[in-house]
């Protein structure tokens, strides 16, 4: 059985929620992680998990896209929605330095506004005792992600994972190493032009690694350009699996371990998978 980490189940491409939880789950993959990333889908992300609690868990954040129309205000309404409702993790949050700043924006101050909204997150799941799932987008550079893990750093306590990570080897040793994360991979490995991100999968240490859609988007080979959903999370296990040597069973036993592990997920799942 496997978990998929990452996924964006309220976004308006998916119209028949019981069909792709049905998909899914036939394919393998009977939980996952769906992550609210903006004002709009925040109550409808807390209210489709209590409508399926045996297929989802709810993750709520401000994605850095969404940092030019998040206010303070906004966002102590989503950190008050974390307190009522348990959450797997605080996420997507992040930085993203690939899109360039509003056309209302300076490009500088674009940035700071979401630094501060990374190191608000990053205080709130602290104060839950929550991990956080992490976005990190450089268009050339790795000001992005340096910036990332220079406010990750301050917060020990706080486990990351760097979501669809396609960063070097490098990076993720220091994510490992200083920051005690975790990185996670989408269907981008089963691409053709992914030798990079492949390398680092195989390498990867087995605590370390976890397996993702990012639904509805990313979709897998041989599902490349078609809508997403998190059963297709088995296509990225299985190239994990064939890049590293082992089973697909054993890619799966050891992906969901430590999925269930970071996002502290509930004793009965647990049975259940």
């Amino acid at each position: 059985m496997i978990i998929d980490t990452h996924c964006h189940l309220v976004h308006d491409k998916y119209t028949d929620m019981a069909q792709v939880r049905a998909e899914s789950i036939a394919l393998g993959v009977p939980h996952c992680i769906s992550q609210g990333t903006h004002p709009q889908d925040w109550l409808p992300q807390l209210e489709l998990a209590a409508a399926m609690p045996d297929f989802i868990t709810s993750c709520l954040a401000a994605h850095p896209s969404e940092a030019a129309n998040v206010s303070d205000e906004d966002f102590e309404y989503m950190a008050k929605l974390c307190r009522l409702h348990p959450q797997a993790a605080i996420g997507e949050t992040g930085l993203d330095y690939f899109w360039e700043a509003p056309a209302d924006w300076d490009e500088n101050a674009y940035r700071t506004r979401q630094r501060v909204l990374l190191e608000k997150h990053f205080n709130l799941a602290e104060e839950l005792g929550l991990n956080i799932s992490l976005h990190t987008r450089d268009k050339v550079g790795t000001a992005c992600f340096d910036d990332a893990f220079a406010i990750a750093r301050n917060f020990p306590k706080v486990r990351p994972v760097f979501h669809c990570f396609i960063g070097t080897q490098a990076q993720a040793e220091a994510i490992f190493t200083h920051l005690d994360g975790l990185i996670s991979f989408t269907g981008i490995i089963t691409f053709k032009k992914s030798e990079p991100q492949q390398q680092v999968a195989a390498w990867c240490p087995a605590d370390r690694i976890m397996a993702e859609t990012d639904s509805p988007f990313l979709s897998p080979e041989p599902h490349r350009g078609k809508l997403n959903i998190p059963g297709r999370t088995r296509f990225v296990v299985e190239k994990l699996a064939a890049l590293r040597g082992v089973t697909p069973e054993e890619m799966a036993a050891l992906t969901t371990a430590n999925a269930l592990r970071f996002f502290r997920l509930p004793p009965f799942l647990s049975q259940a998978l």
